[in-house]
């Protein structure tokens, strides 16, 4: 038997004007989902458990089947795990984002065009250091780690503006933000604050003293681009030790995905993770070489989580249609091709899944989500219609938690 989870993240949305009132997946041709819906067991399923702020650990754990109340922490060690970074017992690792700040103007004076401390007076720009690539930010992190890094404090490059930074026996309590929560707005609120914020304060000042004026930034700003000027810690844990999936279930896998936070809860799991650079594109719109590298795992072990993201500007973009364009790319060169693999395969489940956009500035809980468990034979199928967001709350099937669909998929309770 072969099992397969197909998430595609921030596919589901509300509906559009442009697209006649009708919602992305609704408007979209996606005969392959669609398929999915009328031969399998359609419904709504909740991302999270009620209480919990949404965000991309606690949905992507939840997907996994893990206690969310069990297993606290950030991003980070996960993201450590994906890039083989071991974390000692004590150790705490932090996300280390590349942003842009700008001199903000306090009430009554006007902006300065130099930064020379952090604090209310400075606004954060831009959380992504305006889309830097992974040369210029590697070479922005050496300048950092020669005159920061220590045995303490270790600095380990990631993927354009996201990096690692660990605190060797440092403290996780200290209160921290995701940087595109503070978008716009002056930084002050936004600071590390509580136990070790001080020493958090600190290497983020010093990094803005190393950044502001590199050479590298100094080209960014000549070519109209936005300067990589300062490093943001937040998303912090200590290392996660959670149940072996693998060892639950007894079935091999594997993550095919390029989001460095998947691969690590997938390997933390017991699965192992496709590295990114063996995905054509990077893991990125070729959809098609993720549906190869899927099959490709398939072919040696029993599961594959099949993990496809929605880019920022195109989910939350008012171009609707670029939107709906990208629906049925996923769904004629992933979702067709892993389909048809699969029935060459012999006895197969998968489970397909299109959640909402988790809003930047904070939200209370997420829509629920469409969601069909196909059992490879159509029995359950009850839906008439096609694969969204309508369709699967009159489907009947009532609400589910994220939480049991491993549980589902390996016919477990």
């Amino acid at each position: 038997m072969k099992y397969v989870i197909l998430h595609g993240e921030r596919m589901a949305g509300t509906p559009h004007p442009d697209l006649g009132g009708k919602t992305p997946l609704q408007a979209a041709a996606t005969p392959r989902m669609d398929e999915l819906a009328r031969k399998g067991e359609l419904g709504l399923i909740a991302m999270l458990p009620e209480g919990l702020a949404p965000s991309g650990t606690v949905r992507q754990l939840a997907i996994f089947g893990y206690d969310l109340r069990k297993y606290p922490g950030g991003p980070a060690p996960y993201e450590a795990a994906s890039q083989g970074v071991a974390l000692g017992e004590q150790d705490v690792a932090f996300r280390c984002s590349m942003v842009t700040l700008r001199p903000g103007a306090p009430k009554g004076k006007a902006a300065t065009d130099e930064i020379k401390k952090l604090g209310p007076q400075v606004v954060l720009d831009d959380a992504a250091a305006g889309g830097i690539g992974i040369e210029e930010a590697r070479e922005l992190l050496e300048s950092v780690n020669e005159q920061l890094g220590s045995e303490t404090i270790q600095f380990y490059p990631g993927s354009d503006h996201r990096h690692l930074l660990v605190w060797v026996g440092g403290k996780a309590r200290a209160s921290t933000h995701d940087p595109r929560a503070a978008v716009g707005q002056p930084i002050g609120a936004f600071l590390p604050a509580g136990d070790g914020a001080d020493i958090l304060k600190q290497v983020m000042e010093a990094s803005l003293l190393i950044l502001q004026d590199h050479p590298v930034n100094d080209q960014r700003r000549e070519a109209g681009q936005k300067p990589a000027n300062c490093l943001w810690l937040w998303g912090q844990g200590k290392a996660t030790l959670l149940p072996k999936l693998t060892d639950k279930y007894q079935k091999t896998g594997s993550v095919v995905s390029a989001r460095e936070l998947l691969r690590g809860i997938g390997i933390c799991a017991g699965f192992e993770a496709v590295n990114p650079a063996d995905l054509p594109g990077g893991g990125g719109p070729d959809f098609e070489g993720l549906a190869k590298a899927a099959l490709n795992e398939l072919g040696q072990k029993d599961f594959v989580y099949v993990h496809v993201k929605v880019p920022g500007e195109v989910a939350r973009g008012a171009d609707a249609k670029a939107k709906v364009n990208l629906l049925e790319a996923f769904d004629r060169k992933t979702v067709g091709p892993i389909l048809d693999g699969l029935a060459k395969l012999g006895p197969h489940r998968v489970a397909l899944i299109c959640d909402h956009v988790v809003a930047e500035r904070g939200q209370a809980s997420l829509p629920l989500a469409p969601y069909v468990l196909f059992d490879g034979t159509g029995s359950k199928g009850r839906a008439t219609g096609g694969f969204n967001e309508v369709e699967a709350e009159a489907a009947g099937g009532g609400t589910k938690p994220a939480s049991r669909l491993m549980s589902w998929l390996f016919n477990k309770g």
